[in-house]
């Protein structure tokens, strides 16, 4: 009798490593096919986006100006908002725009060597 219980121990624990064998391959076969579907999923959604429209350098300094002129209405004397306003409307050819925006730097902060300097840089270059 042990030797028969001795079997049936024997072939119940090789019908379970069967089992666990099986449950590890359609557990693997799953992961790998997820993960393979997912990449190429990305890659499909990837190459259906269409692509950024190239925004010209002038539309992108007028919606800067835009942008400081809107933080001026709300704050008048913000330095950083009238130094970048001025900058963007050098860049767009404003020099009247400008030099009005670096008088007024140069009067709220008369310290600045820097903001005199370019002030007369810029009288310069209209004249």
């Amino acid at each position: 009798m042990s030797s028969s219980g001795d079997d049936y121990i024997i072939s119940r624990q090789k019908k379970i490593e069967r089992k666990k064998k099986i449950l590890t391959l359609v557990g693997l076969v799953s992961f790998v096919g997820s993960t393979v579907f997912g990449v190429i999923n990305g890659l499909q959604q990837t190459h259906q986006q269409p692509q950024p429209k190239n925004v010209s350098v002038e539309s992108f300094l007028q919606q800067q100006a835009q942008g400081y002129e809107l933080v001026l209405q709300r704050e008048p004397n913000n330095q950083v908002a009238l130094e970048k306003l001025a900058i963007a409307r050098l860049q767009l050819k404003d020099t009247k725009g400008a030099i009005a925006l670096m008088e007024k730097l140069v009067k709220l902060h008369p310290d600045r060597q820097d903001y005199k300097t370019v002030l007369e840089q810029v009288k310069k270059q209209q004249n």
